[in-house]
């Protein structure tokens, strides 16, 4: 699978996002690409809390929950979906599936051993993580949802979500940190920077 990897340096400028960056090759079906995650807090804490982040963005998304789990004594683990943050971007655009999404987290679970997980998501981390607690019921917990839904394949896209497609579609060199910051409009410019800084080029996205 040809991919590309984001330069390390893209991330040194940001603040208040000073996690140690952990990284694995080795899961199952995924071998030598390369997927980022946090991973903060005791090993032995009586719950791990799993956070998902949505499209477009990254971890770094949770940057101010973070520290109040920890704060509570508590493990955080937060990866970066393939094509996002500091994991690998494959080349090819058809391997950007759900299937693709969702076993990668499964297999990210089973490496780290993951249990007594509190599962933290927001928007496409809802609709990957939310189909977890039927396929692993003895490793989630506790769920924490935000702007998210679980899809059941059935029914038809919102207008709005149509006309938001369409303009995807349309903007293959969107700039992400504008769209949080349409979003979220008490963003930094340093909040807007990181949120690019996945993204060099267009080549990237």
């Amino acid at each position: 699978m040809k991919v590309l990897r984001t330069p390390e340096e893209r991330f040194n400028t940001i603040l208040n996002f000073r996690y140690r960056p952990r990284f694995t090759e080795t899961l199952n079906g995924y071998e030598y690409v390369r997927m980022h995650y946090i991973d903060e807090g005791p090993r032995d804490a009586k719950y791990t809390f799993l956070c998902l982040h949505g499209q477009p963005t990254w971890c770094y998304l949770y940057r101010k929950m973070i520290p109040i789990f920890l704060g509570a004594g508590y493990r955080v683990v937060a990866p970066d979906y393939y094509g996002f943050g500091r994991s690998d971007k494959p080349v090819d655009d058809e391997c950007y599936t759900f299937d693709f999404h969702r076993n990668s987290i499964i297999e990210f679970i089973n490496h780290l051993q993951l249990n007594n997980i509190i599962l933290v998501v927001q928007d496409w981390g809802g609709l990957i993580g939310l189909t977890l607690p039927m396929e692993m019921p003895t490793k989630i917990s506790k769920l924490i949802l935000m702007n998210t839904a679980l899809g059941t394949g059935e029914g038809v896209p919102s207008p709005g979500f149509k006309a938001f497609r369409g303009w995807v579609n349309k903007t293959p060199d969107m700039d992400v940190g504008r769209l949080m910051l349409r979003g979220t409009p008490i963003l930094t410019p340093e909040e807007i920077e990181a949120y690019n800084a996945p993204f060099p080029d267009i080549t990237y996205k």
